[in-house]
């Protein structure tokens, strides 16, 4: 199967890039700029030039290919509305270029988009309250796309993907522990976030586009529920700093722009996924993969 790939040199895109490969198939990335397509060749897949922002180009590598992975996302906290907005954009492009042909997409949410508090699975629809409001239009149009002939499905990611080369929430908590002395959380520190290994993630996203049905929803979790506080303790022993509680009036001062996320509490199951697909995560989770040196090398 030709794939077209946006967001391929990517610390989740490179390893499906690898996953794809490795099973067969050919991987069209798409590529910005004369850097990215030649990682992308290195890598051994072909470049598409464009942009997320270029729609032309999305309804041209989707048009070009057997199935699409869609990985790409404007990281802009600042101002996540925008950044949601220009994600459906780019679904509904890739997706206009396969209607009615029975062909793959495969999209990425979060599994923040769930209600938080409780167990989410994947026949739960997406919360609007939640902390990802921006991204369930994407899911939406997943769901519309399925009806016009489309195999188009979602894999929610959790809040910590880890593995080498991670630079999301956890490698930021990191940072603000050294910068500040401390490791912390807030309040008790019960609050859960779900994680995957990269490299797990990468082999669901496979399967999905292999084996995926139309509208389905699948959760690439493979710790349901991590307490917080269980990270801040490593961080702290590993810096070799104490590891405190903020109050939830201290926290936006500590944390910045990823207060809002620490006090998520996330649990997520990923059964059905794991049932439907086959898919068996098999890399460390994510408490033995942090407290190791990689994560604090500087």
């Amino acid at each position: 199967m030709r794939v077209f790939l946006t967001r391929a040199t990517g610390f989740i895109g490179s390893a499906i890039v690898q996953e794809l490969i490795g099973a067969g198939h050919q991987v069209l990335g798409l590529a910005r700029s004369d850097a990215t397509a030649k990682s992308l060749a290195a890598a051994g897949a072909e470049a598409h030039r464009g942009a997320l922002d270029d729609l032309d180009s999305l309804r041209r590598g989707a048009a070009a290919s057997d199935g699409v992975i869609h990985t790409a996302f404007v990281h802009d906290f600042s101002d996540y509305a925008a950044a949601g907005e220009t994600d459906r954009l780019a679904v509904e492009a890739l997706g206009s270029a396969l209607v009615e042909s029975g062909r793959p997409l495969v999209i990425t949410s979060g599994t923040a988009v769930l209600t938080p508090g409780r167990l989410g699975t994947e026949d739960d629809a997406p919360d609007p309250s939640s902390a990802a409001v921006p991204r369930i239009a994407s899911e939406e149009v997943v769901l519309a796309l399925a009806s016009q002939g489309v195999r188009a499905s979602v894999v929610r990611l959790p809040a910590s993907v880890h593995g080498d080369g991670d630079h999301g929430f956890v490698p930021a908590l990191i940072g603000i522990a050294r910068e500040k002395g401390v490791s912390a959380y807030v309040g008790e520190g019960l609050n859960r976030w779900s994680a995957v290994h990269r490299l797990n993630a990468a082999h669901l996203f496979r399967l999905a586009l292999e084996k995926g049905s139309a509208g389905a929803r699948f959760h690439g979790v493979a710790d349901e529920g991590v307490p917080v506080r269980d990270i801040a303790e490593v961080i702290g022993r590993r810096l070799n700093v104490p590891f405190v509680a903020k109050s939830p009036e201290e926290a936006a001062d500590h944390f910045g722009w990823l207060a809002h996320f620490l006090v998520i509490d996330n649990p997520t199951s990923s059964t059905r996924t794991q049932e439907e697909l086959g898919w068996r995560p098999n890399q460390p989770a994510l408490i033995p993969d942090l407290d190791r040196a990689h994560y604090f090398e500087t």
